[in-house]
């Protein structure tokens, strides 16, 4: 089987990295549900609530500022991702190297990676 393409390759990059930024905006709404539910909790002094419910809180809370803190690089590496993206698309349609349907894959995956870096 022959080695994946450059522009194959640079397609697969900007999904993975869209797709890993979908997951970790995923992961900040679950932290900022259960901070708080667990605020709520404190709040109403929940019979539920075992000894050390503020120090769960203050670590839910120092999990969600790491998770805020992943955006900016991912942001700028789907950015880079996104600009090879285009210059493969750009190299394989003036080279005519790429299929149609690599093409319009790239291009799909084009419009999502500038569309979640803001490069609109």
């Amino acid at each position: 089987m022959a080695p994946p393409s450059a522009l194959t390759i640079a397609t697969q990059s900007v999904q993975r990295l869209v797709k890993e930024e979908s997951y970790y905006h995923k992961e900040q709404a679950q932290q900022e549900e259960r901070i708080k539910k667990l605020r709520d909790a404190i709040e109403a002094k929940s019979a539920d609530l075992d000894s050390n419910a503020d120090y769960v809180l203050k670590q839910e809370q120092t999990a969600l500022e790491e998770t805020k803190k992943v955006f900016d690089p991912l942001v700028e590496r789907i950015v880079k991702a996104v600009q090879t993206l285009e210059e493969q698309i750009a190299i394989s349609e003036s080279e005519g190297t790429a299929s149609e349907e690599e093409l319009q894959k790239a291009k799909e995956a084009l419009a999502v990676g500038q569309k979640v870096s803001g490069l609109e």
